[in-house]
């Protein structure tokens, strides 16, 4: 077989296994019923946390649901049934949930932990390939999952059952998230590091306030207002009231307007030349939210105001850039 024919060959496989894969997650469409609700029922009931727990390549799995589940305000660690019966068991509580998965519905290290489980009262809910398997039978809801055929050539190893699994966990998740009105605010809260964490980062962490500001008062001379716009460098002046209030802006472009309009600009005051009712953000604000701002009013700069328009920093478009925020 020739370099071009392996390649071809290759290629063709690894998009049979994929559509295998994906008929494996579209099939469960058509089995939720309400087996399903009773889960997302017993979830958001659950007043303890929530213990995933599978053995293998269930297990790997089970790992993922409960951190997609801790992300998302829900608590939930994993358990290793092996690791439950020698003592980990004791971190659980009647008020916890067990969700359990396994292939098979029969795998030992399950049956044990469902037992024991069950003896303190906690709730199952089980993930399996067959439901009336003796996982499905000791667990409060059992949801199938089973597939025909596996991916994997040899149709042995986990793949297509894996996957299916891992979708229907990502759908109790993000069901619940929905059930708990879980919003973009909490999930700052739970990810404040790397580059999604930057994208939902508060403006109060991003403005520049106090000495950095240019503030001017509503009756400064324009030379004020000039040399205040030029010793801060963000190309426009907050214009303030005598309490800090936000009265106004004055942006290179209003200045270029007015000059255009009237030579004599030297008598003004920045009250004669701001943009009254410019658009502000709130400090508790994301980071992109401020952007979507930006893009849509094709500003380059937000002032940052609080409930009363006091101004507390302004957010330039430069900021974002700069913190690798998109």
């Amino acid at each position: 077989m020739t370099d071009a024919a392996r390649a071809r060959a290759d290629i063709d496989l690894a998009r049979a296994l994929l559509r295998t894969e994906a008929d494996a997650v579209t099939s469960l469409i058509g089995r939720l019923d309400e087996r399903f609700a009773a889960a997302v029922q017993l979830l958001a009931d659950c007043r303890g946390r929530v213990i995933v727990s599978g053995i293998g390549k269930s297990g790997i799995i089970a790992r993922k649901i409960a951190a997609t589940l801790s992300s998302t305000g829900t608590s939930a660690y994993f358990v290793h049934p092996v690791e439950a019966v020698h003592g980990d068991i004791g971190a659980v509580q009647n008020e916890d949930l067990l969700i359990a998965l396994s292939r098979s519905g029969e795998t030992p290290e399950m049956l044990r932990l469902a037992e024991m489980t069950k003896r303190l009262s906690v709730r199952i809910i089980a993930i399996t390939g067959t439901a009336s398997g003796p996982l499905g039978q000791a667990a409060d809801v059992a949801l199938e999952c089973g597939v025909s055929e596996e991916a994997c050539p040899l149709n042995l190893a986990p793949t297509a059952s894996t996957t299916a699994a891992l979708a229907l966990g990502d759908a109790l998740a993000m069901t619940l998230l929905v059930r708990k009105g879980f919003r973009e605010e909490d999930f700052a809260n739970l990810h404040p590091g790397g580059q999604l964490g930057k994208r939902l980062m508060r403006i109060e962490r991003l403005m520049h306030t106090s000495g950095q500001l240019p503030l001017v008062d509503a009756a400064a001379p324009l030379q004020e207002v000039v040399a205040t716009m030029s010793a801060k460098g963000f190309g426009m002046a907050c214009v303030t009231h005598a309490d800090g209030t936000l009265a106004g802006i004055i942006t290179d472009g209003d200045l270029r307007r007015a000059l255009a309009a009237d030579g004599n600009l030297l008598e003004m005051q920045a009250a004669g030349l701001m943009t009254r009712e410019p658009i502000t953000i709130r400090p508790s604000a994301l980071a992109v939210e401020a952007l979507a701002l930006l893009e849509e009013h094709r500003v380059t700069a937000l002032v940052v105001v609080d409930d009363t328009r006091r101004v507390l920093g302004i957010v330039h478009l430069h900021d974002l850039w700069r913190t690798e925020l998109f």
